[in-house]
């Protein structure tokens, strides 16, 4: 018995940043880790960490050296937890643990940035040999340290066992007000509040949704980028400046962890040079991929998710470094003085609404996609759920997101944001100064992709009769590909014969 019980509770592979973070947040709650990765100083690197917090009580994280080792160390049956890059070496450690002789009900929780469809088929290749259950994290290292946004998904007995794990270590918000509850030392883990971890579906959605926080994240971003360029480059101002406007907006509707660290960056200085930070660093934005997902997703669902898309296409534009040096000296914008003085309090305030009204519809987007792909899938996804457990812990968190909540709470099939009352309220209180923001950006030559595209579907959004009308027929004339008639039944189609002289018009079965 005295053998048994100093057995762990939990297996941890991948002791990286977010790995050997969850792993002590896990310790934080109470629960003994054996640790394992292929990288011993990764390890020696945990334990070494884990003994200056616990001090003098007994160890809380234990070593191991092979896969077999580690199955040893856990108590039956097992829990094993991976924190490793997505992709193939996913299915090795899965491989090298059933030939460590794992069990058939034992379960092994993916935590990384899994492609959802990879998910599916794990689920479906392991079946039998143990339970292949997934966890989307969001926070990056100070979330998965002290309370990250979690989004399991798979088969429903095993997250009636990590229920309570992720319950203990995930980000909490208090109920009512939706505001998250800090945690910022390893002695103080959260007993109170809602956590932000939620079960999402059969096996793939969690990562799809983590997809699509994470294409959301790509539009947050490069608005609140675009946002500071009109800001840097037509009012002249300063980067201290900007973050100054930053904060005030950080206490009102763009309340936000992306608008905090952005004024954080922009009040940074280079240590070598005494420059701004912003000014030393490369504009070349790295990408690794999740928003390039979704975007793809998009596309093949259906799903207009523009601005998702164009702030992908925004980055990848931003490695043409070589070549917009050279169109710089080439290419030719327009002459525009600068603002005054005394108009640039007006302008921020544009700038501001410009930001919030093309947030709503970013966020707008990123739930129209999951709906169309849970409708597919056939995922029984709880949209307001899904709001609540990003409020606090992940990199998208913002007070902002309790409207969501709120919007699906009043209406738990609302088809797009656009159309609860709320946002439709919002958006028509502030849209003349978006439009009156993106208008000064075009003619100054100042590029703002994300702004205009999120204004560019908003009015499709809203207009009754798109000119898709002449699109249909400009494809039946060159490919036969057929139309249908607004004074006729939905679903009959009708062709024009183009090369008949009299051009008759047939009806198609």
């Amino acid at each position: 018995m005295a053998e048994q019980e100093a057995l762990c509770d939990i297996g941890f592979i991948g002791l990286g940043v977010m790995g050997k973070n969850i792993a002590l947040n896990l310790a934080d709650n109470g629960y003994k880790i054996a640790g394992f990765d292929l990288d011993h100083h990764r390890i020696d690197d945990l334990i070494e960490e884990d003994a200056l917090e616990r001090g003098e009580q007994e160890p809380r994280i234990i070593a191991c050296q092979s896969y077999t080792q580690l199955l040893s160390k856990l108590k039956a049956p097992h829990l094993i937890i991976l924190s490793i890059p997505a992709g193939s070496a996913v299915d090795d450690v899965c491989l090298k643990l059933i030939d460590a002789g794992i069990k058939a009900d034992d379960i092994i929780v993916d935590t990384g940035n899994s492609l959802w469809t990879d998910t599916i088929e794990r689920e479906k290749r392991y079946q039998g040999k143990f339970i292949f259950f997934t966890t989307a994290v969001s926070g990056g290292e100070v979330g998965a340290r002290f309370g990250p946004s979690l989004m399991p998904s798979g088969d429903p007995y095993a997250w009636a066992r990590i229920e309570p794990v992720w319950h203990a270590i995930s980000a909490k918000v208090e109920p009512e007000t939706g505001r998250a509850l800090e945690r910022t030392h390893h002695t103080q883990p959260l007993t109170v509040g809602e956590p932000c971890a939620t079960y999402i579906g059969p096996a793939g959605s969690g990562h799809y949704v983590k997809m699509v926080h994470n294409g959301i994240e790509y539009a947050d971003m490069q608005m609140i980028c675009e946002a500071y360029h009109i800001m840097r480059e037509s009012l002249a101002m300063t980067p201290v400046e900007i973050a100054a406007v930053f904060r005030q907006w950080n206490k009102g509707v763009l309340n936000s962890y992306l608008i905090e660290i952005s004024s954080e960056v922009l009040e940074h200085f280079d240590d070598e040079t005494g420059k701004p930070l912003v000014d030393i660093i490369l504009d070349k934005a790295g990408q690794k991929g999740t928003g390039l997902w979704t975007a793809v997703s998009a596309l093949q669902i259906g799903a207009p998710a523009t601005t998702i898309a164009q702030s992908v296409f925004a980055r990848s534009l931003s490695t043409l470094k070589h070549a917009r040096v050279r169109a710089s000296n080439f290419l030719v914008g327009p002459n525009v003085e600068q603002v005054k003085e005394s108009e640039k309090a007006q302008c921020i305030e544009q700038i501001h609404d410009a930001l919030y009204c093309s947030k709503i519809v970013a966020y707008a987007q990123g739930f129209q996609l999951i709906k169309l792909a849970a409708r597919e899938q056939k995922w029984p996804i709880d949209f307001g759920g899904i709001a609540k457990i990003w409020r606090a812990g992940c990199i998208i968190r913002a007070a902002f997101l309790q409207k969501i909540t709120d919007a699906y709470d009043r209406d738990s099939d609302l088809g797009n944001l656009l159309l609860d009352e709320y946002f439709a309220g919002e958006i028509a209180k502030y849209q003349n100064n978006w439009r009156q923001a993106i208008s000064h950006a075009t003619i100054t030559g100042i590029p703002c992709g994300a702004f205009s595209s999120a204004l560019a579907y908003y009015d499709s959004y809203r207009t009754e009769n798109l000119p898709a009308s002449l699109l249909q027929g400009q494809r039946d004339y060159f490919g036969a590909h057929t139309f249908e008639r607004v004074d006729k039944p939905l679903g009959k189609k009708y062709h024009i014969k183009w090369t008949d002289q009299d051009r008759p018009m047939v009806e198609v079965d």
